[in-house]
């Protein structure tokens, strides 16, 4: 009888879940940022004051309210080209996001890695935002993503040192 000879699997019991969970985090924030940057799509050839006014018809709130009015004044400089961009940046964080989740569901390092690199990379941004902008939605996504670069960090870390012990010589 013949035994294949095989290495085995790396298993990741610990943190498991918490990394799919993550990923499946990702998976939604890409999702939505598909319906947003087809949205922007769908607002090239359109009218932009007109479709605020539109919905802000439906949702039965007057035309002539402050944030109306304001969000029609900072729509009338907005370019085709403007609009075209915009998806584009939206569907290439969308894709970038959709990687991460599903490698972290694969429970593959490499997504680890990424996703330790590009939420810490955007945390300047989302700080600079909250400065400028602050928002409690903000704030809560800067925490959220914070949160997850640190028990990344922690959990990439922890699996290093527990596989450069497991091939350390007795």
């Amino acid at each position: 009888m013949v035994e294949s000879v095989s290495t085995p699997a790396r298993s990741r019991p610990r943190g498991a879940y918490l990394l799919r969970i993550i990923g499946l985090f990702k998976i939604i924030k890409a999702t939505v940022l598909v319906i947003a940057a087809i949205v922007v799509l769908k607002l090239i050839h359109r009218d932009i004051a007109e479709v605020i006014a539109s919905w802000a018809r439906r949702l039965h709130i007057a035309p002539g309210t402050l944030v109306v009015e304001h969000l029609i004044e900072k729509t009338l400089t907005v370019t085709h080209r403007q609009l075209f961009v915009l998806a584009m940046v939206l569907f290439a964080y969308a894709t970038m996001f959709f990687i991460e989740g599903i490698g972290l569901i694969l429970m593959k390092h490499w997504a680890e890695w990424m996703t330790v690199i590009t939420t810490s990379g955007l945390i300047p941004f989302e700080i600079y935002e909250l400065i400028h902008r602050p928002t409690v939605l903000k704030a809560a996504a800067m925490v959220v993503n914070i949160a997850i670069a640190i028990y990344l960090v922690i959990h990439v870390r922890n699996e290093a040192r527990a596989h450069a012990e497991s091939i350390k010589p007795n």
